[in-house]
């Protein structure tokens, strides 16, 4: 479950703004804030089923923004080089490092 948590924050950074206002709203409150279906019914006044079916579209949303533009695969990518390039260089192994380097710059 956290993962599911983890990767869908990162969707949500990425992807937020091609998302409407509710659907920011929800996600905000259901993930960043930790509010309940219930509370977030609430606060819109409408029904927790509504609300849990707003947030599982919008979740497969950002999935498939995830397939088409691949933004979030890239941010692990890019991160995993850098580690990489980081413990490289910790022991001095230039020619790797340039390797990696190369592979960075072609992520784009």
């Amino acid at each position: 479950m956290l993962e599911k948590t983890t990767r869908v924050n990162y969707l949500f950074d990425f992807y937020q703004q091609l998302l409407t206002d509710k659907q920011r709203n929800y996600m905000e409150l259901y993930y960043l804030e930790d509010y309940s279906l219930g509370e977030i019914s609430e606060t819109y006044d409408v029904s927790r089923q509504a609300v849990y079916d707003n947030i599982r579209r919008t979740e497969a949303m950002l999935e498939e923004y995830e397939a088409q533009l691949g933004l979030y695969e890239r941010f692990e990518k890019r991160n995993e080089i850098i580690q990489e390039m980081k413990e490289k260089l910790s022991q001095r192994q230039l020619e790797d490092v340039e390797s990696l380097l190369v592979q960075l710059e072609n992520l784009e």
